[in-house]
């Protein structure tokens, strides 16, 4: 399918992080005091270890390969691993602590390659590797980062290692499919699969390496792994959403910033296929990044006019079913209960 651009558009830029907690701090209530306290003490675990990894090696290095680290972020992922690690045998385990570490390394090792590929100058409110040195630093800083992760997945088994190189696999499919544009695909279907590949594959992977590790089933591993894709569908939607849609007051972020990188998300490309003369304008004046104020307005008027927010959250919906669906496969129990309540409030976000 072909929107007649003259200038491909992105389908997807930045991937997301989603916004629910402090770095090493358990800051997210999840519903039951005791469970809290451990994860938090879990997390502090990781925090430590992947500190402590990370600072092994030249001084040229540490510096480099810390910087990302140290600013902070939200550690979604180890949290997830943390708490999929509940439904086992052993979910105290050394190693579920480092399947953590791992996936959050790996998670930082791609913010240093994405910001490279996205010409970043800002992450996580520091500047990015890639300004503040270059990017071939940011580059090899990624890079020692995967060297890091892998000594760490050597020590976790060959099964670890081979789900990662799976893994691998697959954020460079969706890097590289974002990177040579939809071509005759449809825009959507072509998205949907970037965002998977892109976002949704490591918190997938942080389900199946904590549920792994601490001793679940096989099925409960399939159906944490299945969760964490489909919530990673969720926090990526629910962003674009916010990018458009969002007030600056209540999200902090000013809207349209994604239409002036040229960066076309999910509400955007459904408001673009609208046969009416919202879709029609849309598609003359989306050719490319929008480089000026007016008409950033204006495609932000026309798009609150359009369906692409209600499509959008139609899909969301669709994917919380999903994860729900995997929710109804484990344990009725209080860590299911906190599962649940953060693929709620990744929805509420948007308000």
């Amino acid at each position: 399918m072909s929107n007649g651009h003259t200038t491909p558009p992105r389908p997807f830029g930045h991937r997301v992080e989603p916004e629910l907690t402090d770095a090493g701090s358990g800051g997210v209530d999840l519903g039951d005091p005791a469970l809290t306290l451990k994860i938090s003490e879990g997390m502090t675990q990781v925090e430590s270890l992947m500190r402590g990894e990370l600072a092994r090696g030249e001084d040229f290095l540490v510096d480099k390969v810390l910087h990302l680290a140290r600013a902070g972020g939200k550690r979604f992922r180890p949290m997830f691993a943390l708490l999929a690690a509940q439904y086992g045998e052993h979910p105290d385990s050394d190693d579920v602590i480092k399947a953590g570490a791992v996936v959050e390394i790996v998670h930082l090792a791609t913010l240093y390659h994405d910001d490279v590929m996205d010409e970043a100058d800002r992450r996580r409110g520091v500047e990015s590797a890639n300004q503040r040195w270059s990017n071939s630093v940011a580059i090899l800083a990624g890079d020692i980062l995967l060297a890091h992760a892998s000594k760490i997945m050597s020590e976790l088994g060959a099964a670890t290692v081979a789900h990662f190189a799976e893994t691998f696999g697959e954020l460079v499919t969706g890097q590289m499919r974002e990177t040579i544009g939809a071509r005759d695909e449809d825009p959507i279907e072509h998205y949907t699969k970037v965002i998977r590949e892109k976002t949704g594959v490591l918190i997938a992977s942080a389900g199946y390496l904590g549920a792994l590790h601490g001793g679940a089933t096989e099925d409960q591993i399939d159906a944490l792994k299945r969760y964490g894709s489909a919530i990673g569908m969720v926090f990526q939607i629910v962003d674009d959403i916010i990018d458009i849609f969002s007030d600056p007051e209540d999200s902090g972020k000013t809207p349209g910033t994604d239409l002036r990188e040229g960066v076309f998300t999910l509400p955007v490309l459904y408001a673009m296929e609208e046969d009416n003369q919202v879709g029609a304008e849309l598609r003359e004046l989306l050719t490319g990044p929008v480089t000026d104020d007016a008409t950033v307005d204006r495609v932000l008027t026309l798009l609150s006019g359009s369906t692409g927010r209600a499509r959008a959250l139609a899909d969301i919906q669709l994917y919380l079913a999903e994860a729900e669906e995997q929710l109804d496969r484990l344990p009725q129990n209080n860590v299911t209960v906190a599962l649940r309540t953060l693929a709620e409030f990744s929805a509420r976000r948007i308000g």
